[in-house]
């Protein structure tokens, strides 16, 4: 089975660590993360943020003042998957290290997770959904031969 066509724009914004998150994001391996999550053809674009932009839109879009580690603006789902990914560079940092995951394993799993609610997927509705987006994204991370997130 072949994978679905991508269309991505990776953009970062001004961050004082930009290399490092440069560095755990090279362009082949965001397209194959996402590809990998998608069921169908996608259009991205992959954001990378500081603190102050995270929460601006966070606050913005969700009601929600503070800075997250990935926001998904979804557009389309059919005939193509459209959508905006923005992910905020120290958060996701902080939590990598929380976690005990490296900053590479940590942007695999948001991005996987901002396709799957760019799909339509969700886990804040019902436990049941919570169970079935981990177990999705599990399975999407070990086809890439990375490890439970979770």
């Amino acid at each position: 089975m072949s994978l679905p066509q991508l269309t991505l724009s990776l953009q970062f914004s001004q961050l004082s660590d930009a290399a490092a998150h440069r560095a755990a994001l090279p362009r082949h391996q965001v397209a194959r993360w996402l590809r990998h999550a998608l069921d169908a053809d996608g259009e991205f674009t992959v954001r990378i943020v500081d603190a102050e932009e995270g929460r601006a839109l966070n606050r913005d879009y969700r009601h929600k003042d503070y800075a997250t580690n990935v926001l998904t603006f979804d557009y389309a789902q059919t005939p193509v998957v459209m959508a905006d990914l923005v992910l905020c560079a120290p958060v996701v940092a902080r939590e990598a290290a929380e976690q005990g995951k490296t900053l590479q394993q940590h942007y695999a799993h948001l991005l996987v997770h901002g396709a799957l609610h760019a799909q339509g997927w969700d886990h804040e509705t019902s436990q049941a959904e919570a169970e079935d987006m981990e177990a999705r994204e599990i399975e999407i991370l070990a086809g890439l031969g990375l490890p439970n997130p979770y």
